[in-house]
């Protein structure tokens, strides 16, 4: 069974920082590459960045690009998205998710595994 579990979200003020990490189970985390996609409510799950499974490549949102950053430790099985400057238009459900190709995507549906999220929530 492949579990991933979101963590590090919260409520924090415009301009602060976050750091999510995500810890996988089940895979072999080293040869997947993983995500970060958000959700906002009544809006369409959007891609955040995107990691290869040795690092090399990595792909972020124009949104976010310059303020946020992906990262992974695959010793640890943890993949992190460090977001800096933050403003409330990133308050939303963050997903981590991972594929069983090791080159990263900006598409949602070529995920196969998801974790449940974890809510962040940004102050003006």
């Amino acid at each position: 069974q492949v579990l991933l579990v979101e963590s590090g979200g919260g409520l924090v003020q415009a301009g602060g920082s976050l750091r999510l990490s995500c810890t996988s189970s089940g895979l072999i985390f080293s040869k997947n590459a993983l995500g970060w996609f958000r959700q906002a409510p009544g809006k369409e799950r959007e891609f955040v960045a995107a990691i290869a499974w040795n690092s090399e490549n990595t792909y972020t949102a124009d949104s976010v690009k310059g303020r946020f950053t992906i990262s992974r430790d695959n010793a640890k099985n943890t993949v992190n998205l460090q977001m800096n400057s933050l403003t409330p238009e990133d308050t939303a459900m963050y997903y981590c998710a991972a594929r069983l190709t090791g080159t990263p995507s900006m598409t949602s549906y070529s995920y196969q595994f998801w974790g449940q999220g974890t809510q962040v929530t940004v102050s003006s």
